[in-house]
């Protein structure tokens, strides 16, 4: 059979869902037990039937969004044009998941949006105020209420291939509702049966907004492994450490205890926020050991 081009839409691990050039989906497997393929791929597959195809390979990529610890790389989606970071006032947010995921999006060339759900609650306005600091450095935010009005969101999703990223509870399959309507429930039949009915997000799902619309799903998340980062190109990820890159006194530095540190000076001047390069060292242990 003639081998044919299409995008993968929804990842379960192993199994995928396959979407052809006129919309038509396919149950999808691969021919070897190691799966390198991500949901947004553009991938080549032979069909089998009218239901199933095998993908052979896949095309090459713009961009690759994974994560990676100690014992397993996973791989969140490819072909990315920007990182959502869905947060929410309630349950607390974890600070250091959007440190991570900002760092992973600046490794990845990926271009990182904040987005500040459930805004109808008080405590919104100290999260405002808190990540505010985000700004600063570069990064948009945006502050709405999935539940309300999402123009904003859609306003900035308009011509990108976004994923939304975040913890458990910060309100993303609320988003996605909203953004999807009625298509949501329908591509949503397709994915239970492999997805054994469950009602939490476990898989990764693409979704068409429209023609020059894509936005992606994923399950949430509570760490964001950062490994496969070269440990020498850290610093490069940090936007407020970049005006001092190479004015230390010695070329290795490692931005601890060495006298005439750029970094360590601009810190105790107030240029960098002392927690910044707190969580600059952590992670460079992390990448050392």
């Amino acid at each position: 059979m003639n081998q044919l081009i299409g995008q993968i839409v929804t990842s379960f691990g192993r199994l995928f869902i396959v979407e052809d050039c006129h919309g038509k989906t396919f149950e999808a497997t691969t021919r070897k037990k190691r799966v390198d393929f991500a949901c947004g791929d553009q991938v080549e597959f032979t069909p089998i039937n009218e239901r199933q195809v095998v993908i052979e390979r896949s095309l090459p990529r713009k961009s690759l969004l994974y994560r990676q610890d100690h014992f397993k790389t996973k791989v969140f989606a490819a072909n990315v044009t920007q990182l959502v970071i869905v947060l929410a006032p309630v349950p607390s947010p974890n600070e250091e998941l959007l440190q991570r995921a900002l760092v992973a999006a600046e490794e990845a060339q990926i271009t990182p949006l904040i987005v500040l759900n459930k805004s109808d609650l008080p405590e919104v306005i100290q999260w405002q105020e808190k990540l505010s600091f985000y700004q600063t450095l570069g990064y948009p935010f945006i502050t709405l209420s999935a539940l309300s009005d999402i123009t904003p969101l859609k306003i900035s999703l308009e011509g990108q291939c976004s994923i939304l990223l975040g913890q458990s509870g910060m309100g993303k399959s609320t988003l996605t509702n909203a953004l999807l309507g009625e298509e949501k429930a329908r591509i949503g039949t397709i994915s239970t049966a492999l997805d054994s009915g469950k009602h939490t997000t476990t898989h990764t799902q693409l979704f068409h907004l429209n023609q020059q619309t894509q936005l992606i799903d994923s399950p949430g998340l509570q760490e964001f492994g950062l490994k496969h980062i070269i440990p020498a190109d850290l610093i490069h990820y940090f936007p407020d450490f970049r005006a001092f890159i190479g004015q230390c006194r010695f070329h290795n530095c490692t931005h601890r205890q060495e006298p005439n540190c750029a970094i360590k000076q601009a810190a105790e001047n107030g240029l960098i926020e002392p927690q910044r390069l707190v969580f600059f060292q952590r992670l460079m242990d992390e990448l050392l050991r």
